[in-house]
């Protein structure tokens, strides 16, 4: 009854009902998809995987229930990690023969309470023994799944602040268990997405939460052991894990809920709920002592009756949501890398951010990125369309970013009627009537050029509607600050790191095109590469290659084929091409926006060779920083001087990196969202 009440404060009556059916929904006992391994194999001995140096130390405490012990130890053994680990039972005298039987398991540290010492004892105890950099508590009624500990080892790798990280708690019939927990101010406690689908967006995403469950949970030796390890106070059980989350963020770190990381948690579900006997008698009498220890930080926390959707994000700024037209996707397109380092700076921000492909899609992969980046998908079979989700959750919005004139074309009204306390930010990516002018008068085609006013028109009362918008390259900012000067336009141009230049001009070779075929200033620079610049380049240098590294449709390669021009398709990593070329292309003779492919390509210090619209807004001098290059003589030119200068191909290597940092950088992108967002 106490726990019903709790849910109509969180989440109304309409997800009380819900979740209700979900419980007592009829479901098999095991999931099929998590290879639970069963409980009543017989016992054969076995081996666990050993290392000389463990870089993370498994601590299981365990009383009885040796079966689940030994299918726990299973799952290690069979599914490892790349991280070097050790694994300690600490036997805190168990009533049956478990000791008798974890003596016969290979590569298993043993250690044997001579008293009952309960859950707390037993895991400070195994950590007092253990070698490790990491400490990671598992509880011994758990079965880990591929990929489990890596995950966690990843989350304090990319994230610099983090003091734990928990798993993903599953049930065998594989409903979530606990993705995080909450804590009140009362101090009372809430697993997150108990009984929910396990795969639902609001369980994928990485994010900082008030504590996580001690059944799998991650930190530093080191850490632990400032904090004095498991408080006993609370001994047994109960409450420990949320006392050790609340003293790690009192040292400045955080607590991170990483759903990479799968643990199915076998017997969590016949816990009991009872109050009043047995163990559980203890989650009052310890949550008094929590609220006793805890009770000025405690006054932080979201009030009793809080709704789950603001609990879950208390400590977020507000919350965002970003549409594009489809997931973005790095080795795809420059759009995409610039898209995916705004979602990353969104989060290093402080902000809870959710983002809807316009299409619907997002495959596992994509949403494993973007989750690890912090940020919610909200995508097909979830969430079927953007004006359904609006209507229900408008409101939670503190800013909506929408990409490309298509997606705000479509729902700046529909943001403005259901999120009207929202900003709205329309980013051009680039400024596609521009764009579609330049190829107008290219091919002289008046239906293009018509296309082109009609899309001026629409852009340009966009750009009027909204709160600010974002362009990528000087030229477009000064260009709509003379046709709309009421306009807020800020400018938020490529992102890109400096990787440096790794291999000298005596050790490069052959040339390089960035780019899909897909996109129509590429496909005529690739067009243009085959039909006039590379003929002519052979006749000069007879070896020369160039590869195209994109979507190139096979037709298109069969019509195009010529000596010396390579096809490879998209490739997953740009590094191996950049770090080995002599020079890279950007023959583009339409187009707006700033160029990705000469930002990457001078990130690892390779001259570009561009036409003037290539490198339009870029902040690039001929003959500093590139080549300049409007016709095929040029370009021939131009790459025969890179190919016989090293002191010409070394300043345009140097300066190109110099240009990325001082205009391209994550600070000056971070300054502009952090100005624009308030």
């Amino acid at each position: 009854m106490q726990r019903t009440r709790g849910s109509f404060a969180l989440r109304g009556w309409r997800g009380t009902l819900a979740r209700m059916r979900q419980e007592f929904q009829s479901r098999p006992e095991h999931d099929e998809d998590l290879s639970l391994l069963p409980l009543d194999e017989a016992f054969a001995p076995f081996t666990l995987p050993v290392a000389e140096e463990s870089q993370v130390s498994i601590v299981i405490p365990i009383h009885g229930k040796l079966a689940h012990t030994l299918a726990c130890l299973r799952s290690l053994a069979r599914h490892g990690a790349q991280a070097p680990f050790e694994v300690i039972v600490v036997d805190d005298a168990s009533p049956d023969d478990s000791a008798t039987a974890l003596a016969q398991v290979a590569g298993l540290r043993l250690l044997r309470n001579e008293r009952n010492l309960g859950f707390i004892g037993s895991c400070n105890a195994g950590a007092a023994v253990a070698r490790g950099e990491f400490l990671l508590f598992l509880n011994n009624d758990t079965q880990v799944t591929s990929g489990w500990l890596d995950a966690l080892l990843r989350c304090f790798a990319e994230r610099a602040d983090c003091g734990i990280a928990g798993s993903r708690l599953v049930y065998p019939d594989g409903r979530l268990q606990e993705a995080g927990g909450l804590v009140f101010a009362d101090g009372s406690c809430w697993a997150t997405g108990r009984f929910e689908l396990r795969d639902a967006p609001a369980f994928r995403y990485r994010r900082e939460t008030d504590y996580v469950s001690g059944a799998s949970l991650l930190m530093r030796r080191e850490v632990f052991q400032r904090v004095g390890g498991f408080d006993d106070r609370y001994a047994p059980a109960y409450y420990e894990d949320t006392d050790l989350a609340f003293a790690v963020r009192q040292l400045g770190l955080r607590v991170y809920y990483e759903p990479t990381s799968t643990i199915i948690h076998c017997e969590g579900i016949t816990a009991g709920t009872d109050l009043t006997s047995g163990i559980k008698r203890h989650q009052v009498i310890n949550q008094a002592k929590f609220v006793d220890k805890w009770k000025v930080e405690l006054a932080s926390q979201p009030p009793v009756g809080t709704s789950l959707e603001r609990a879950v994000r208390w400590r977020a700024r507000g919350r965002i949501l970003v549409v594009d037209t489809m997931t973005p996707e790095p080795a795809r397109d420059s759009g995409s890398l610039r898209l995916s380092a705004i979602l990353r700076l969104l989060d290093e921000q402080g902000w809870s951010t959710s983002f809807l492909p316009d299409d619907g899609r997002a495959s596992t992969q994509e949403i494993t990125a973007l989750g690890s980046l912090g940020v919610e998908v909200l995508c097909k079979p979830w969430v079927s369309e953007l004006p359904g989700w609006l209507r229900e959750h408008g409101s939670e919005l503190h800013a909506v970013i929408l990409c490309r004139h298509t997606v705000a074309g479509q729902y700046a009204d529909l943001v403005r009627k259901h999120a009207p306390q929202a900003k709205l930010l329309f980013d051009t990516v680039d400024l596609h009537f521009l764009r579609e002018q330049r190829a107008a008068e290219l091919s002289s085609n008046s239906a293009m050029a018509r296309q082109a006013e009609a899309s001026r028109r629409s852009e340009l009362a966009l750009i009027g509607q909204c709160d600010a918008t974002f362009v990528v390259s000087p030229h477009e900012q000064a260009l709509l600050a003379q046709m709309l000067p009421q306009a807020r336009v800020e400018l938020l141009s490529n992102i890109h790191d400096v990787h440096g230049c790794r291999h000298p001009h005596a050790q490069r070779k052959g040339l390089v095109f960035i780019g899909g075929y897909g996109h129509p200033p590429n496909s005529d620079a690739i067009r243009w590469i085959a039909g006039e610049i590379l003929p002519r380049l052979r006749e000069v240098l007879p070896d020369i290659r160039v590869h195209i590294l994109g979507d190139v449709p096979e037709l298109i390669r069969q019509q195009l084929a010529s000596p010396g021009l390579h096809f490879h398709g998209r490739v997953p990593d740009l590094a191996t091409w950049l770090e080995s070329c002599l020079a890279s292309l950007a023959p583009l003779r339409f187009g707006a926006g700033v160029k990705g492919k000469i930002n990457m390509a001078m990130s690892y210090g390779v001259p570009v060779v561009a036409t003037s619209i290539a490198v339009e807004g870029m902040q690039l001098n001929d003959e500093i920083d590139v080549l300049v290059a409007e016709d095929a003589a040029a370009f021939v030119t131009a790459v025969v001087r890179l190919h016989d200068d090293i002191r010409l191909w070394e300043t345009l290597s140097v300066n190109g990196m110099a240009n990325v940092r001082e205009h391209f950088s994550t600070d000056a992108a971070a300054a502009v969202l952090q100005r624009t967002l308030g």
